[in-house]
């Protein structure tokens, strides 16, 4: 029990140690992931269109 103890006091020290973020830095963040992913799902889809295509007219 003492070693839980010392490790959930050492998780609040270790947490009182982080610069959190704040609001327009999270929503900056935020954006680019969601830009990001947007991106990627129509760059990735794109391909998938363009080699299906590409395969079903080979055959």
């Amino acid at each position: 029990m003492k070693r839980l103890w010392n490790f959930l006091k050492s998780v609040i020290v270790e947490l009182k140690l982080i610069t959190w973020p704040n609001a327009h830095q999270t929503r900056v963040d935020t954006t680019t992931v969601i830009g990001t992913t947007l991106f990627f799902t129509v760059f990735l889809g794109l391909i998938d269109w363009a080699l299906e295509t590409i395969l079903l007219n080979a055959g």
